[in-house]
């Protein structure tokens, strides 16, 4: 019984060493993971800006053609 009861022990004490050097592991890819979603965050910010400009780009051109087509049309009347 007694050696039962070591050998329990011991086990025990090795599993919890492989629970902290896990516990250790997940902490550090929980750190890696913020990271990368931070990275991906900004990235998705610039993209998302840089497609705004565009889009504001082409509806000033439509702006303005729309302008250049309203403004020939008034000199083709006259």
């Amino acid at each position: 019984m007694e050696r039962l009861n070591s050998k329990l022990q011991m086990e025990n004490c090795l599993i919890m060493q492989e629970n902290e050097k896990l516990r250790k592991k997940a902490r550090l890819l929980n750190q890696e993971n913020q990271a990368l979603l931070s990275q991906l965050k900004q990235k998705l910010a610039i993209g998302n800006q840089n497609v705004n400009n565009t889009l504001d780009s082409f509806a000033d051109l439509n702006l303005s053609n729309t302008n250049v087509t309203s403004s020939s049309r008034s000199h083709t009347m006259n």
